[in-house]
């Protein structure tokens, strides 16, 4: 029976765990983060998915009784609800926001839940409220 040479043992191993690896990495690669007017344009695409958003939080719109808020983006807005999501810090108006869950097309109308809501740090260049 043929043997072969440690070295050509350990290239083969070596070999396996890099596929290995980059198998993991494909199968697993996120969703990349998309804006509102990205979603809007063609809402089908992305419904009942899990998937990513960013956009900035309409003036006036947060409804902390309700659990709701509305991102926009240049010509299209979208209702967040984030009543079971991990909300951090400093959800305010015009405040640009990360979320990530599932789009759902409820009563006529598309909402997203959320399940992680991430807001950027206000700038210090801002203007104090």
């Amino acid at each position: 029976m043929y043997m072969f040479s440690r070295r050509i043992r350990i290239l083969l191993i070596g070999a396996v765990v890099t596929f290995g690896l980059l198998g993991v990495l494909l199968i697993q690669a996120p969703e990349p983060t998309r804006t509102v007017d990205e979603i809007m344009v063609e809402p089908s695409l992305f419904l009942d998915r899990e998937i990513a958003v960013r956009g900035e939080i309409v003036d006036g719109s947060i409804d902390a009784n309700q659990s709701v808020f509305f991102l926009h983006g240049y010509s299209h807005t979208l209702r967040i609800d984030y009543l079971g999501a991990s909300v951090s810090n400093g959800l305010g108006d015009n405040r640009t926001v990360y979320a990530q869950g599932m789009l759902y097309y409820l009563d006529g109308e598309y909402v997203f839940e959320a399940d992680v809501i991430k807001t950027s740090c206000p700038s210090k260049y801002e203007e104090e409220s």
